[in-house]
């Protein structure tokens, strides 16, 4: 029986900006697009039904956010992260990216510093500097074989400055796929509680895990009540549904959620959506089996991906992320500088991916690999660049 994981879904002419942008992002319309974080499977059933039977109902007028929304937060962060989330805790968000900026604005005043842990998704930086506010890195620290480590020691320098307000936290990593250890986390609450930094943890990764590591460990379940900690969660990256624009904030504390509320409020967001409510309710109530099929499946990906990169891509090397669908390639050892990489991707490779200097200058030298699609196209992603390295030692591919 064909994996349904397998097949192929066209997504041109969908006004996708994955595919439809490739023009405008890299020049050209033959590259395979494996670079923005949503994947090219079809999403669950039980999502789509929903949208369906929404649709179905002619009148698409202002929404409230059901009761039921709510709970369906709280019974999968209980059943699937042993988290237990009160009701009133929770405020709802138009998405992840809008709630790191809404928190700079919230916690930090115009001109004090925002703490985050480079190389790190663009909208950390771009959150921090377009709301007024300044960066104070505290990069991650790569050893030989790759793997990344948090800078404990230089974090507490960092957050000791006089202007630090506020750490945001990706977890799990965006790109590197680090799922940090109980222990990391418990030292970065241990710092925040010393120097007063609220944290901002970005968990919409959290369900996209791997059965062979770590569990993923929600930085709320190891926090005390007094704990300045907003948590970002979204149905989008599980279960493949980021173009609703949804997501959720859990903060225990009533003034810093009013806090960030106000900033909501002066912007007339969030505007609920009939459709968002329904696809992100129907992912967290019926969404547990695809997602578990999903990882399978995506592992595999990894593995693959993995395995074909350090035997076969001279100059290329990678490592099998904790978490995420996302991969990060480490092509320093191809002498070329950050526009020389990019354009041996697009212009030779014929392949998109995101260029690793956008996650900041620790990740020059870098590219981001998205291996939530087949197989197959990833298989062809991989041939494209082997015979491009090929090719540019004056090797013909057979």
């Amino acid at each position: 029986m064909t994996d349904p994981f397998d097949q192929h879904l066209s997504r041109d002419n969908t006004s996708s900006v994955k595919f439809d942008a490739r023009h405008g992002v890299f020049g050209r319309e033959d590259v395979i697009p494996v670079w923005i974080a949503d994947m090219d499977f079809a999403a669950p059933e039980a999502v789509t039904r929903a949208l369906s039977e929404r649709a179905a109902h002619p009148a698409y007028g202002y929404t409230l956010f059901p009761d039921s929304l709510y709970q369906s937060i709280i019974d999968w962060f209980r059943e699937r992260h042993g988290w237990d989330i009160q009701r009133d805790w929770i405020l709802m968000a138009p998405g992840v990216v809008p709630s790191l900026h809404a928190a700079c604005m919230a916690y930090a005043a115009p001109g004090e510093g925002v703490i985050v842990q480079p190389p790190v998704y663009p909208p950390f930086f771009s959150s921090v500097r377009l709301s007024g506010r300044f960066v104070i890195e505290n990069p991650l620290v790569c050893d030989a074989a790759g793997h990344y480590r948090m800078d404990l020691a230089h974090l507490e320098a960092c957050a000791a400055h006089p202007d630090a307000k506020l750490l945001m936290l990706c977890s799990p990593h965006n790109p590197v796929g680090r799922i940090w250890s109980e222990q990391e986390l418990e030292a970065v609450l241990d710092i925040a509680r010393r120097h007063d930094l609220v944290i901002i943890s970005d968990e919409i990764h959290c369900d996209l895990t791997f059965a062979d590591k770590p569990r993923h460990r929600m930085l709320a379940t190891l926090a005390r009540p007094s704990d300045a900690l907003v948590t970002a969660i979204a149905p989008s990256k599980s279960f493949n549904i980021p173009g609703l624009g949804l997501s959720a904030l859990v903060i225990p504390d009533k003034l810093r959620r009013d806090a960030i509320k106000e900033v909501f409020d002066s912007l007339h967001l969030p505007q609920c959506n009939p459709f968002s409510t329904a696809g992100f309710e129907a992912g967290y109530r019926s969404g547990a089996p695809w997602l578990d099929d999903l990882m399978v499946y995506v592992q595999k990906n990894r593995d693959f991906v993995v395995e074909t990169v350090n035997a076969r891509l001279p100059g290329i090397q990678t490592q099998a992320p904790e978490g995420t669908y996302l991969m990060w390639l480490d092509c320093r050892n191809l002498g070329l500088d950050d526009a020389a990489l990019k354009r041996f991707f697009v212009e030779d490779a014929h392949v998109g991916m995101n260029p690793g200097i956008s996650f900041g200058e620790q990740g020059s030298g870098f590219m981001r690999l998205n291996i939530g699609c087949p197989r197959a196209v990833l298989a062809e992603v991989l041939t494209r660049i082997e015979s491009a390295l090929l090719a540019s030692r004056g090797i013909n591919h057979q």
